[in-house]
């Protein structure tokens, strides 16, 4: 009896440890990712006046993309699986210092290859951002970790899609070199991830506790594998398709409709906040219905809209991409939490490995796609990409975890 008491008294004790915390530490990740993602999203944003400034052709501005993408992504699994077994509280504010130095470079540098180094730089930063305020954000999460997940991801899309807007107010009608206001937003970031940092190291034994889950879903090891491969595959379709609308989707809109700079950078923030939306709503309605019920829906289901969009008007384009973006968005946190439901007790290497993936096939999928658009056309590579999400039919061989 006295030992059951003092169990039953430790864990309330641990809860009312981290209840009052939840909300503003949830809130903090997600602040500190639309702040990381805004100033990632200052990348895309300016491709044409790089375009026009350097006489770049879409390959170059592909590499751009790879070279930010796979910084930030080669690096994300490992910094997961090293924190998983050795966490670093103060590995988030370091990063963001790698981001501001990067943006305040690509303010000022005067080549292509400088271009690329100071991408590759806001891509390092990223790289330990994700997987290190995931796993803080699924510590204070209470349990509610579909909600805490789509949290801290809308932050992220919250910053991808201001990101255009400002750089269509700040840097399009001024240049290249009012890039570096963006730097003030990632100082005040190093700020933010500070504190996140100090309440992550006073929380170290909570962290210990949650880390060293055992596997309750009672699949073999080959069934787990093949689950995350399919998994894998779903991002693949999903953010090879989210990389031709970012990069490409202003180049689509003035080429076919002869729209400005600056109209093309409106109806891509309506995309971006509509995939904002879409991540936001994902992450709970899988907390109730089930993870794998809201992944048939966010790929599969944006089929018939992306096989649609190449066809339609300028009108129904704007209206298409904001339902294209709406449901592609709502699987990413379904995603991550169903793999590390398969794996638990590695809750930052998954994020990182997904997260990894994600920026991974963006990048590829932005270099490929620009190589194909100086080919073919930037319609015909739209055209294509229209039937990456039928892909979506494999979620039919994931598994069920036994977890709604």
């Amino acid at each position: 009896m006295s030992v059951s008491s003092t169990a039953s008294t430790l864990a309330s004790s641990t809860t009312n440890q981290a209840s009052p915390l939840v909300l503003r530490v949830i809130g903090a990740c997600a602040l500190a990712h639309l702040i990381n993602d805004l100033i990632q999203a200052v990348l895309p944003s300016i491709y044409p006046v790089l375009k026009a400034n350097y006489g770049l052709t879409f390959t170059q501005i592909g590499l751009i993309t790879l070279t930010f993408q796979l910084t930030a992504s080669l690096l994300q699994p490992w910094v997961g699986y090293h924190t998983d077994r050795h966490p670093n509280p103060w590995l988030l504010p370091a990063g963001s210092l790698c981001t501001l130095v990067g943006i305040l470079l690509l303010a000022f540098v005067g080549s292509f290859p400088a271009i690329l180094g100071a991408s590759a730089l806001v891509g390092i930063g990223s790289s330990t951002f994700h997987p290190e305020a995931s796993r803080i954000a699924r510590l204070a999460s209470g349990g509610r970790y579909g909600l805490a997940q789509s949290t801290f991801q809308v932050g992220g899309n919250a910053g991808s899609a201001f990101g255009p807007l400002l750089a269509a107010a700040i840097i399009i009608p001024y240049g290249q070199g009012h890039v570096a206001w963006f730097g003030l937003f990632a100082a005040f970031s190093i700020l933010v991830l500070y504190g996140l940092s100090r309440w992550y190291r006073n929380h170290l034994n909570l962290f210990r506790l949650k880390q060293g889950g055992v596997a309750t879903h009672g699949l073999s090891r080959r069934r787990v594998t093949m689950a995350l491969v399919i998994l894998a595959v779903l991002v693949f379709s999903k953010y090879f398709y989210m990389a031709g609308l970012t990069s490409y989707f202003t180049f689509y809109l003035i080429e076919k409709f002869d729209l400005s700079v600056a109209s093309s950078q409106l109806y891509l923030f309506l995309f971006l906040g509509a995939v904002a939306a879409g991540t936001f709503f994902g992450g709970p309605i899988g907390d109730r219905i089930g993870r794998k019920a809201v992944i048939w829906f966010s790929i599969l289901g944006a089929a018939p809209f992306t096989l649609a969009l190449p066809y339609v008007d300028l009108f129904w384009t704007g209206v298409l991409s904001m339902i294209i973006g709406f449901i592609l968005a709502s699987a990413f946190s379904a995603i991550v939490v169903f793999a590390q439901e398969l794996v638990p007790g590695n809750v930052g290497m998954i994020a990182g490995v997904f997260f990894g993936l994600m920026f991974g096939f963006g990048g590829i999928g932005g270099a490929l796609l620009g190589y194909l658009a100086d080919i073919h056309g930037i319609e015909q590579v739209f055209l294509l990409c229209s039937y990456l999400p039928l892909l979506g039919i494999l979620t039919i061989l994931l598994p069920s975890t036994g977890r709604k």
